[in-house]
């Protein structure tokens, strides 16, 4: 079981060390999530921490960015790199021509709903080589999406990505995964944090509202959860955000 976070430094090297341990035991489609208000601003300042760790697949590892203004921006920002920096495809360069056969492994950085189907086909044509997503932003596909096509989706592709790394900030409480883990929530205590209930799956909606109210002393689901103190590192997100733009 993994520690509470009580920094970005260790919330980073914890997401690094499970996203390894996911590859080591063969996972090729796995994703690092950080459910923060405007986390996906400071998406390429993450992406250089995390390229390090697939350092081992040198000019075979490809980071792909949503469009080409993103990619264009890394590559002015992080200059000659070992491994190739581009984008996930247009209209009229499809995501096939990204991807070659020298190719070893995937960081597709900040993904959002609109570039879903193009994940998806990379994950086609990628034909088990490692893909990892960092920080998508497909929430809105697989828990908001309604309809025959949206359940597709979320059976045929969006199922299939494991979470190697999750970190959701809420008031006074955090839900985290570090894989092979279950699911945890955690509830700020004065100046800590504590370990309330482990999951087989990601607590949501209802659900995580029960956790949260029981371990607060109120077993009613449908009263408000008293809001402790801002203290600690989830005490102010702004500062999680600033430095990762330094």
């Amino acid at each position: 079981m993994s520690d509470f976070p009580t920094s970005l430094e260790e919330t980073i090297e914890q997401a690094k060390g499970a996203t390894q341990t996911a590859l080591d035991a063969g996972v090729k489609l796995l994703q690092i999530e950080f459910v923060i208000p405007e986390i996906a601003l400071q998406a390429q300042s993450l992406a250089s921490r995390f390229i390090p760790l697939l350092e081992s697949y040198g000019s075979g590892l490809k980071v792909l960015f949503p469009d080409t203004g993103a990619a264009a921006l890394a590559r002015r920002d992080w200059g000659e790199t070992a491994f190739k920096v581009t984008d996930l495809g247009s209209r009229n360069t499809p995501i096939d021509y990204r991807v070659g056969e020298d190719d070893t492994a995937f960081l597709v950085v900040c993904p959002s709903s609109v570039e879903v189907g193009l994940v998806e086909r990379l994950h086609q044509i990628a034909n088990g080589r490692p893909i990892i997503l960092l920080v998508p932003q497909l929430e809105d596909v697989s828990v908001v999406g309604i309809g025959y096509a949206a359940r597709q989706l979320r059976e045929r592709f969006i199922s299939q990505i494991e979470t190697a790394y999750y970190f959701r900030a809420l008031e006074g409480a955090a839900v985290i995964r570090s894989y092979p883990d279950l699911w945890q929530v955690w509830l700020e205590r004065a100046e800590n944090y504590e370990l309330i209930a482990e999951e087989p799956t990601k607590p949501m909606g209802e659900a995580l509202e029960t956790i949260l109210n029981k371990a607060s002393g109120n077993l009613s689901e449908t009263a408000e959860r008293p809001k402790p103190k801002k203290t600690g590192f989830l005490g102010n997100v702004g500062r999680f955000l600033k430095a990762l733009s330094q």
